[in-house]
């Protein structure tokens, strides 16, 4: 729980330094943020690598924990629909295309805002990407957070299925934590193919 929480009280660090400073005029050579995402991946590939029953975590993997992404997908989208019965000014296939941005937030919120700039003008188009934006951030704090606690309450699937697209990458440290080493391949693999849907479910969604 704390390691989370030093992670999110560095992202509100940023949140605050970008708010104050101005961040825009300040260019730096490269993207940092990628290397230091190398640099964790290789940290978890060493632990991984260095557990001397790696063969039987593999052997233990069984056909049916692949249909983890699927529940992940229509979990969100059933909970983003009826999130739509409840929020009268966007309709139900923009809360779709939102809660199909399964945390990947960059690409998500982009994707959105310019699909969207034609059938509802820029002004609104902005301010659904930005929810979404602010919504996929929201849901990686949640898993980062809440790992321990889903795990705890509904199973050691439940951070992998709440972590979404991020299961392969920034949740993946706290997933091999709580969850276990024997589900690592399981979340970068559901990390994969929920990361793939992304792109295909948000404009799908922005085109009805």
């Amino acid at each position: 729980m704390k390691g989370s929480i030093t992670v999110v009280a560095f992202f509100v660090v940023g949140c605050l330094t970008g708010w104050i400073l101005n961040t825009q005029d300040i260019t730096i050579d490269g993207d940092i943020s990628r290397y230091i995402l190398y640099l964790l991946m290789l940290q978890v590939g060493l632990s991984i690598g260095s557990d001397r029953n790696i063969r039987q975590i593999l052997r233990s993997l069984r056909p049916r924990l692949l249909l983890v992404p699927l529940a992940t997908i229509v979990g969100t989208l059933s909970f983003s629909a009826l999130a739509a019965f409840f929020i009268s000014k966007w309709s139900l296939f923009d809360c779709l295309a939102v809660g199909s941005g399964f945390a990947y937030y960059s690409l998500s919120s982009i994707l959105i805002t310019e699909l969207k700039t034609v059938s509802l003008g820029v002004q609104l188009a902005t301010e659904l990407g930005t929810i979404a934006l602010i919504t996929n951030i929201l849901r990686e704090i949640m898993a980062l957070l809440g790992a321990p606690i889903f795990v705890r309450y509904f199973g050691r699937l439940a951070p992998i299925c709440a972590g979404g697209a991020t299961t392969m990458d920034t949740t993946l440290p706290i997933i091999t934590k709580y969850s276990g080493k024997d589900l690592v391949f399981v979340a970068i693999l559901h990390g994969i193919l929920v990361d793939l849907s992304v792109p295909f479910l948000v404009s799908f969604f922005c085109s009805l």
